[in-house]
């Protein structure tokens, strides 16, 4: 275990499966005290199982971000990353989308975003070295997917938030960046099928598809002392997929 975040208390949210799950584990072994969110209670007492600290929490509701956020500092003694993942990316084509898609989409991936900063703003500030890591996404920000728009214009949106709470908060000390993720291999992913996943790896200039953990390792970075003069900047984390001039460019290699 490393000691690049030591003394700190991070709040992954989202952090039960997938992707967030990969960040609290990196965290973890970067030493951080690691408590995550997950939205079922099973989900929570699974990672209770494996010794995290789990906490049920719908980000779409600011009163219960306040309470899991206020639960943290009475047990941990403070909060100083944020690592705001939670996020959800159901598929609609534009044709048959409809309101109830929208608006779901962006009280999860968007609202959910800005309720858990405001949650642990306080806690953030008092920490004298705050760090919040958005966990956006190359869709919507670089490329784009059929079926996805709206869950790419999420994305898009997170950056948007992202570059002006740096503004806001930089004289807090507070940094806020984000990761855009390519293709991870989560189960999401994995239940696409054998044939989605090698052919997504072949659209990818090194050859194979992440895992949670290289998210993770990008989002210890910005949570620490490394990185404290970065603020309101995306990181793409994608293998070099968004690269490519075109596909055959990957046949010149």
């Amino acid at each position: 275990m490393s000691a690049l975040l030591e003394n700190r208390t991070a709040l992954v949210t989202g952090g039960t499966l997938g992707i967030g799950r990969g960040i609290a584990e990196t965290l973890g072994r970067h030493g951080a005290r690691v408590v995550v969110t997950g939205l079922t209670e099973q989900e929570c007492a699974d990672a209770r199982a494996r010794g995290v600290d789990a906490h049920v929490l719908d980000v779409r509701d600011a009163a219960a971000c306040r309470d899991v956020v206020a639960r943290v500092v009475e047990h941990h003694g403070g909060l100083s990353v944020l690592a705001a993942n939670a996020g959800i990316y159901p598929q609609a084509r534009i044709a048959e989308m409809t309101d109830a898609d929208v608006d779901g989409i962006v009280d999860v991936n968007l609202k959910g975003t800005i309720h858990a900063l405001q949650a642990a703003l306080p806690a953030l500030t008092a920490s004298g070295r705050g760090r919040v890591v958005v966990t956006s996404s190359i869709t919507g920000n670089v490329t784009g997917y059929p079926g996805w728009a709206h869950y790419g214009a999420t994305k898009a949106a997170q950056m948007g938030f992202v570059r002006t709470a740096a503004i806001e908060l930089a004289r807090a000390g507070i940094t806020v960046n984000a990761v855009l993720p390519g293709n991870v291999l989560t189960p999401g992913l994995r239940a696409l099928g054998e044939e989605y996943m090698a052919r997504m790896a072949r659209s990818v200039p090194l050859g194979f598809l992440a895992e949670p953990e290289d998210v993770g390792e990008v989002v210890a970075f910005l949570a620490s002392d490394g990185a404290r003069y970065v603020t309101g900047q995306g990181v793409v984390v994608d293998g070099g997929q968004v690269l490519p001039e075109s596909p055959e460019a990957l046949d010149e290699i």
